[in-house]
């Protein structure tokens, strides 16, 4: 397999306004991962192919109209096996989409769970301080109790304002790369050098 990019300022062509992402192959199941039985439209992608792809997809920008140009020998680009190839790089992202997103649930039920405990807790320290205080003794075990029980929400804090959104992020970017056209080319190379 090999991966290009235009030799100039940017690392991928421009056609009319669209940026092209693309791969050149001698076959068509060079694309996909050797270690997964599917049919092609179901196949995981090869790790090398999915990284050069959403590396450029992140490179050229999420809302910057791109395309996947497959680049394949005449006889092969012609295949029934070629044909599928939009329709398996779609159906690839929409899968890692959905990862993503089972992902993401995933980390809120956990943070709704910890926001339930830690809320329990802070006021479990808050009920035991208010005792400690009304009883005139313990002042520093007190203060420790209501510090001790603020820390307590710091993991349901940080998953609702931090750990979320990177993985929305990826999810949307997975979006994005399995609505970008795919166009599976025949004949020789374009006219550019192999990324390095």
């Amino acid at each position: 397999m090999a991966l290009y990019a235009s030799p100039g300022r940017s690392a991928y062509r421009n056609e009319s306004g669209v940026w092209l992402v693309e791969i050149r192959l001698h076959e068509v199941r060079q694309l996909f991962s050797h270690l997964d039985p599917a049919p092609f439209r179901e196949k995981d992608l090869d790790p090398e192919a999915e990284n050069y792809i959403d590396a450029a997809a992140r490179e050229i920008g999420l809302r910057r109209p791109k395309k996947l140009r497959i680049h394949l020998p005449a006889g092969v680009a012609d295949s029934s096996d070629a044909r599928t190839l939009p329709d398996a790089v779609s159906n690839y992202f929409s899968y890692r989409a959905s990862q993503t997103r089972n992902e993401l649930h995933r980390l809120l039920a956990r943070g709704l769970a910890s926001l339930a405990i830690g809320l329990a807790f802070l006021f479990a320290c808050l009920t035991l301080r208010r005792s400690l205080l009304s009883a005139g003794s313990h002042v520093v075990v007190a203060e420790g109790l209501l510090i001790i029980g603020w820390v307590a929400l710091w993991r349901p804090v940080e998953i609702f304002l931090y750990d979320w959104w990177p993985i929305r992020r990826r999810q949307r970017h997975f979006e994005a790369i399995a609505r970008m056209p795919v166009e599976v080319v025949a004949g020789p190379e374009p006219a550019s050098r192999p990324a390095h």
